[in-house]
């Protein structure tokens, strides 16, 4: 039976982490772990999570400080092939990716080697957004679209599910971005090297709890990464 890992970086996300975790195995998909990359959060994210896996498959790992999303989900994406996994999930702490979406991207990963919960295919949406962070968010998606030929619609989402393979496949430590530039990163090294990718629609609601950790240096770095990768390849 396959093995399913959903790699989840955590900092200061005590308010929602128990219900998350709780609620993810509410679910009772067969054979599933949670890998949690905790960043030092100074809340007790990391001790609340320590408590559950006494009760839970969850596993965890504990980094000296915040060091950024890119390198927490490499260094999860690593563990997790380790440990075994044949479907390896990217998921946000902060409920904005809905545990109930996983069923549908476990079926749809039957079909494709990398399946994204889009915000940008019809069934698709985003709640909570100012109009600000809609058109951040929208240039971004125009500007790497553009700029490196990328085909799949929603190329910002963190929502995602990878066969082992593609992770096997891809030099994961030659990612240098390392903040919101990752997600594009990933995905044009990912269709670059030839895997099937699909969508499904997913609602993503902006996060009720804690706060928001988008910040200007990951904008500036978003822009350099895209335009890095278009003259290196």
């Amino acid at each position: 039976m396959s093995k399913k890992i959903i790699v989840i970086p955590t900092y200061n996300e005590q308010e929602n982490i128990e219900k998350l975790i709780r609620k993810i195995f509410a679910l009772q998909i067969s054979n599933l772990e949670l890998l949690i990359v905790d960043d030092n959060s100074l809340d007790g994210t990391a001790q609340i999570v320590g408590e559950l896996a006494t009760n839970f498959p969850v596993h965890l790992i504990t980094r000296a400080g915040k060091m950024g999303l890119g390198s927490a989900y490499i260094a999860g994406f690593h563990q997790a092939l380790k440990l075994g996994a044949d479907y390896i999930f990217e998921m946000d702490a902060d409920f904005s990716h809905d545990p109930d979406d996983i069923s549908r991207m476990l079926e749809a990963i039957e079909h494709a080697d990398l399946v994204i919960g889009s915000r940008k295919v019809p069934g698709g949406k985003v709640i909570g957004w100012n109009m600000r962070r809609k058109i951040q968010s929208s240039g971004a998606m125009w500007f790497s679209r553009t700029l490196l030929g990328l085909n799949a619609k929603d190329v910002t989402a963190g929502f995602r599910c990878f066969r082992r393979t593609v992770l096997e496949t891809l030099n994961l430590d030659a990612i240098t971005s390392n903040g919101y530039a990752f997600q594009e990163e990933l995905l044009y090294r990912t269709q670059k090297a030839g895997f099937r990718i699909s969508e499904i629609p997913v609602i993503f609601i902006d996060r009720q709890e804690g706060k928001s950790k988008l910040s200007t240096k990951d904008i500036i770095e978003f822009f350099v990464v895209m335009i890095k990768l278009k003259f290196k390849n």
